[in-house]
């Protein structure tokens, strides 16, 4: 399924979760998704009330944006995750 996202969509998104019939059942998006990329997600993935969008932050950036901090941020979330993961391993 998501390879019929168009990159700069799929750029954005931390999880695609699948429910067991292999249907959609939630993503999770690094910021707040606009409505357009919403609805061309929902249509891509043939499910028009999809509804389950979720954002790990909860700004609103640019593409502008995005495109200048994107490895920033990945990186960063990514150093922040394994270092919770290293304390509750402890």
């Amino acid at each position: 399924m998501i390879e019929f996202l168009p990159f700069h969509l799929k750029d954005k998104l931390y999880e695609i979760k699948f429910d067991s019939n292999n249907i959609v059942s939630k993503i999770v998006s690094y910021f707040v998704l606009s409505e357009q990329e919403k609805q061309t997600i929902s249509s891509l993935i043939k499910n028009e009330f999809f509804d389950e969008f979720y954002s790990i932050f909860s700004d609103n950036v640019t593409d502008e944006e995005w495109n200048k901090t994107k490895d920033q941020i990945r990186k960063k979330f990514n150093d922040e995750l394994l270092d919770i993961d290293k304390l509750t391993k402890s």
